[in-house]
This record gives C-alpha cells, structure tokens and sequence, in this order.
C-alpha cells in the first residue's frame, strides 16, 4: 500500500478545485465530501492530497483502457452501435461492497486490490483513440469526480478531433466540479444506488448530494442517463424503486433509467445465501422497469440479463411505441432513429445524441 501511494504521488499535479480554510488545511471541491484535508493528508478518496498548503491530484497515468460498445457504460440514447474508448485512474469516494471496478477503485484501501499503471499523455490517448475508430472517450472504472483535472485535460484535445466526451459517475457531485467540467463533458452516467441516506452511508456516502447533482446535471444540459444496479435485499422493494423512479420522471420523464442485475463481486461473493448475495432474478428487473414506466418515465431499459426481459433491452417512441432500436446485450439489432433523431413513424424527436448506427467492432489491447 505505501509503495502504491508512493507511486501515484509521483503521478500528480498540483490541482485546481480547492479553497484554504486556515494555516493547516484546505478544501476540496471535487466531490460531494469536500473533504478538509490538513498537510500530508489525503481525502476520502485517497489520491487527492495536500502537500504545502496545497491540493495534489492525479495526473500522467492510466489504469484501464479499453475499447467498449457504447451500450455497455452504459448509454443507450447515444450514437448506438458506436465505439467508447474508455480510461480510468485509481481510486474511489465511496466503497461499495459489490463493487464491479474494485480493483482500481479500491486500490489504496484494500491490499487485495492491486492494479499497475502505466504512463499515458493525452495527445497520445486521443490519438489511439481515434486509431480505433472510437467516437466517444468516457472516463470510468474508478469514480471520474476525483481524477477530474486529469480528465479534462484529455476531453480538451478530444474535443477539437470530433470526439465526444463523457462520464461514467456515482453522481457525488458540487457546483463547482460541474462548473468545471461544463465545457467539455457532453455525456454524463448517474449510479443512483438506493433512495435513502442510511444506504448510502452504508456505501460511504450520502444520498442528498447525489439527488442535486442528477438536477443540476440535467438542468445544466449535460446528455444524463442514471443505471440502478437492483440489489437483492438492499434496493429491491416496491417503495425504494418507486421513489427513485418518480424522482427521476419528476427532473424529467425523458431521462433513460437502467435497472440492471447485480451479481456476485468483490466482498459479495460469499455463497451464504443471505439477501445481499443472490443474484437479481429476471422478473425483478421487469417489475422496477413496470414501476419506472408506471411513474411516468418515457425510456426504461433491464439490462445485464441479455434475452430475460422481453423488450426491455428495445427503445420504443414514447409517442407512438413504434420500436426505434432493438438490441440483446451490447449489440444492436434494429435501427430506425432518422439522422435528425426522430421516429420514423410520427416524426416526434427522440431525445439522445444520435447519428447513423455504427457497426464496427473491436477491442483495444
């Protein structure tokens, strides 16, 4: 762990999203913490730091890269069929138990979770991005929020070669990362876990800053899609998935909303049969998306369970049902978005970033 720390202290820079609040610490606004943070300490995240009075924050590395359908971050009303070239960091404001990404997220709290890095520069990323075709770069597999610098530094050359730019979030926002990221973050994945504080404290957090961050995101025109992974016995019932569901339709209806099966991972995958490690059955996914469309949400997918839900995978018009998009898994079937991003059928728009559907497949090394 010391030696891991060691290392990405030598992959930093000095940051931008902080305050002083006296002579011994200062404040970090990356995420929804704001984490005091006095000399030689780091903040719940574990990879932003005060050195001198000042914040240091990730910088020169990655610790995932790859070439992913755009449907697996997933984003559903974006250029379908496209490449995402996506890249992460190390690191994580939160520690969730079941945790899909826990060998970089948890890289400085669990031995267990070892993952190297490797020096990267953005021209170089943008570039091997646009080698593989991709049209979209996204910064995921560890919480984005807390390598925030480093990834708009990549987006600033992303943008100008035509790529579209995106985050894959828990959604523990502030005012002043949005601000931040506002003018080169176009695409933005919420995890809205549950819907009640002791939950998310649970996962070492806070569900008041991400409930503002999915409006404030909306509202400040980022392209928002939220994904709930439906945990046995955690967020299953009728009222959690109710109240995440007329809160999202009450920010807007057209928000897609992911309810995807949660599987065995990480400190979850004990065999005891207790709530928490089964596995999210079929017929739960198509009762959270019954309750997502019964409180007014135009566009509910089940995902992780390719051909177990019906068409619950399928976008269909919200005004005439008329199927605009079928797909099983990652793979898109059946395309019939107009280039303009209407259907077909009754020409109402459809709201996403669409464009022709894209076939190409690929992965990076």
């Amino acid at each position: 762990m010391a030696s891991l720390a060691s290392l990405l202290a030598s992959h930093a820079r000095q940051g931008e999203l902080w305050e002083p609040i006296d002579s011994r610490r200062i404040r970090c606004h990356a995420c929804g913490h704001q984490c005091p943070i006095f000399e030689g300490q780091s903040g719940v995240c574990k990879v932003r730091f005060n050195q001198g009075g000042k914040l240091y924050v990730p910088w020169g590395y990655v610790a995932g890269l790859q070439c992913d359908p755009i449907e697996k971050k997933p984003f559903f009303h974006v250029r379908p069929g496209a490449i995402a070239f996506s890249f992460g960091m190390l690191g994580c404001d939160l520690h969730c138990p079941y945790c899909q990404n826990w060998i970089t997220s948890q890289a400085l709290r669990d031995p267990e979770a070892v993952s190297p890095i490797r020096p990267a520069a953005p021209e170089q990323l943008v570039r091997t991005a646009l080698e593989y075709g991709a049209e979209v770069i996204v910064s995921t597999y560890n919480e984005p929020l807390i390598t925030v610098e480093w990834a708009v530094e990549i987006f600033r050359h992303a943008r100008p070669a035509g790529l579209l730019t995106g985050f894959v979030s828990n959604g523990n926002v502030t005012p002043q990362v949005l601000e931040y990221i506002r003018p080169w973050v176009e695409l933005y994945k919420v995890d809205l876990k549950c819907f009640g504080d002791p939950g998310y404290r649970r996962l070492g957090g806070r569900l008041q800053p991400i409930l503002d961050g999915i409006r404030s995101i909306h509202s400040m025109g980022f392209w928002l899609e939220v994904v709930t992974l439906v945990v046995p016995g955690f967020n299953d019932s009728d009222d959690e998935l109710s109240s995440i569901a007329g809160f999202l339709a009450g920010v807007s209806p057209d928000i897609p909303w992911h309810v995807t099966a949660f599987h065995q991972d990480y400190r979850m995958r004990d065999p005891e049969d207790t709530p928490w490690r089964r596995t999210t059955p079929p017929e739960t996914l198509i009762r959270a998306a019954s309750i997502g469309r019964e409180a007014g949400l135009h566009y509910v997918y089940a995902g992780n369970l390719p051909g177990l839900t019906g068409d619950l995978e399928d976008t269909r018009c919200s005004r005439c049902a008329h199927t605009l998009i079928r797909r099983r898994g990652f793979h898109v079937l059946q395309y019939r978005v107009t280039p303009q991003g209407a259907c077909p059928s009754c020409h109402s728009p459809v709201p996403g970033r669409w464009a022709n559907l894209h076939t190409k497949e690929t992965r990076c090394d």
